[in-house]
Formats: C-alpha cells, sequence, structure tokens
C-alpha cells in the first residue's frame, strides 16, 4: 500500500494510533478549519484530507494527506488508527470536469475507504432539506451522498446547515462588501424567503459533540433567528455603515445581473440554483436551535470589519496561486 503524502506532525511528534486521532477533510478550509480548531482545543490529535495540502501552514499540528479519490488506497491509509471522520467534502457548483455527480461519486469512495480503515463514526455536514426528487443537483446529491453514509452501516450523525456565518465566511462577507461598494443593492422577489443560518464556530462545536456520541442521527444545524433575506440585508446594511439603496426585481433577473458580477469579479456570485433554492425556501427550517449565536448580534459586533475584503469562491477551490 502506498503511503498517502503527509504535511505536518501530530501535537507531541509522535506516531498516532490511539483513539485520540480524528480525521478532517478540509481542515485548511471554512468549515473544516472550524472543526478542526474545536478538535484540537478539545485535546485530539488532527489528520485532514485535503485537495490543498500546500495550504498547510509550516508549524500546522494537522497532519495532512492529500484526496485522492483516484487512489482510495491512500485515503484508507490516511484514516488508519482514527476515530472519527468529520466530513465537509463536497462542491457548491460545477467548475470545469467538477460537478455534483462526481462529488457524488467521491463521497462514496471516501464513505467506503472510511469503513475499511476501520472508523467508527462519521459525522457529516450535509444541508437543509436535501431530496432525491429535486431537480437542483446540489440538493439531489447532498440527499444521495445521505444515502450512501447511511448504506455503509457506520454509526453516524448528519448535521444539516442552511447557511454558515462568521470569520471569513462567503455569504454574508460578499453581501457585505456589495454593500460597501454599490450604489443600489438588488433583491430578488418580495425578499420575504428565510435564512436560518448558524455561526461556524456553533456548528464545529456541534459536530464535535455528535463525533463523540454514538447513536445514529441526522439534524438541523440551525441558529435561533430566521430573519427574511430582505432582512438579513438590511441588518448588513446597517452593521457596515453603507448607504447603498435597497431594490427589489424581478426573481428572474437575479442569476443574470449576479452572472455580470461574477464575470467582473472572476467569480461565481450566485448560482441560479443558489437563488431559486432560498426563494422556494430550502434555507430555511422550523427545527428547534441547535447554535446558540444570533446572526444580527454578530453582525451588531462584527460590522466594521465585515466585507473589508471579498472572498473569492474559485480561489479558495478551485486555485493554488
Amino acid at each position: 500500500m502506498t503511503a498517502s503524502p503527509a504535511v505536518g506532525n501530530d501535537r507531541d511528534g509522535t506516531s498516532v494510533t490511539d483513539t485520540g486521532v480524528d480525521v478532517v477533510t478540509g481542515a485548511f478550509s471554512y468549515s473544516g478549519g472550524a472543526i478542526a480548531r474545536e478538535l484540537l482545543a478539545a485535546g485530539r490529535h488532527v489528520r485532514t484530507i485535503t485537495g490543498h495540502p500546500e495550504r498547510a501552514p509550516k508549524d500546522s499540528p494537522i497532519s495532512a494527506h492529500t484526496l485522492t479519490f483516484d487512489e482510495p488506497e491512500t485515503l484508507v491509509e490516511a484514516m488508519s488508527g482514527a476515530t472519527t471522520l468529520y466530513n465537509t467534502y463536497w462542491v457548491r457548483f460545477a467548475h470545469r470536469d467538477t460537478d455534483h455527480g462526481l462529488a457524488v461519486a467521491n463521497s462514496r469512495t471516501l464513505f467506503e475507504a472510511a469503513r475499511t480503515a476501520g472508523i467508527q463514526r462519521i459525522v457529516h455536514v450535509s444541508i437543509t432539506n436535501p431530496s432525491l426528487d429535486s431537480p437542483m443537483p446540489y440538493f439531489r446529491g447532498k440527499a444521495l451522498v445521505e444515502q450512501l453514509l447511511v448504506a455503509t452501516g457506520v454509526s453516524h450523525a448528519i448535521l444539516r446547515p442552511a447557511i454558515l456565518f462568521g470569520r471569513s465566511d462567503v455569504l454574508v462577507n460578499n453581501i457585505a462588501w456589495l454593500l460597501r461598494r454599490l450604489p443600489i443593492f438588488a433583491i430578488g422577489g418580495r425578499g420575504d424567503y428565510r435564512i436560518r443560518g448558524i455561526h461556524v464556530d456553533d456548528l464545529a462545536r456541534l459536530c464535535v459533540s455528535h463525533g463523540q456520541q454514538r447513536s445514529n442521527v441526522v439534524i438541523d444545524a440551525v441558529g435561533p433567528e430566521r430573519p427574511t433575506f430582505t432582512e438579513l440585508v438590511t441588518s448588513i446594511r446597517s452593521a457596515v455603515g453603507s448607504h447603498s439603496r435597497i431594490v427589489h426585481v424581478p426573481g428572474s433577473s437575479v442569476p443574470i445581473l449576479a452572472r455580470v458580477l461574477g464575470l467582473a469579479l472572476d467569480d461565481v456570485l450566485l448560482t441560479g440554483d443558489e437563488y431559486r433554492a432560498m426563494a422556494t425556501g430550502l434555507a430555511d427550517s422550523v427545527a428547534p436551535t441547535t447554535g446558540p449565536t444570533a446572526v444580527t448580534a454578530w453582525l451588531s459586533e462584527n460590522g466594521p470589519n465585515l466585507g473589508r475584503r471579498y472572498a473569492n469562491e474559485l480561489h479558495r477551490h478551485f486555485r493554488t496561486s
């Protein structure tokens, strides 16, 4: 068996084959990074399987292995001796030769490798309202991945956030960035569709908590507030001190406007499916609160620094330079 390339050392520099080892996919990314920080704070050894091992800080306590789905034996090697897999792997949108169908197939490979490696628990980050019948590849794919996880027979927790906010987030930060720079901010339709976000650190704590359990659960990972999209944008505008005028436009024009802005920013700002998902209530949930941080309170505290820099998704996930 070929060993997976590794970067960094485990915290005490020793071989980690004990039950204190956990694996996080994408520990140098957004949600995966929050989970890794929470695990390290709890005294766990952390390995990551990542598509960007070059992003590992030189003095990182996290052992980094390359995410290579075409070589499943390297995934088994990376997870051997570990107890729990925290999985954040997914693709937000199709790009080049990567799409949601491939992400589903890759997830199957990852879960099978985890079972072969003897992983005892898988905590999987999914999405609110996935459905096998969804016309949207993102939500249909997420439902398929959940189905694949259940079929492994490995003890699991499926956590379903809608959107994430917190340091280095994309959606809230980029709304703030636009509000700081544009005289007009367009909202599709009446904007009365609700958004049930959770703070990324609350999600991380929820993940780690469920990593220590053994019962199979499916839980919506949601914060205490359900603002409408208009209310959310208005709160962000107030928090950053913007004077941008909020206008309502036909929903059909939102993907077009987002594409034009995306071309200017060399990014994918918002896909048509993402807008339709929000507008049809798929970013909402009436489930009990599982993360205590209120988005309005967080905005009030962090507004002065929010949206100072644009968060480019293409640069984060598809480019290494």
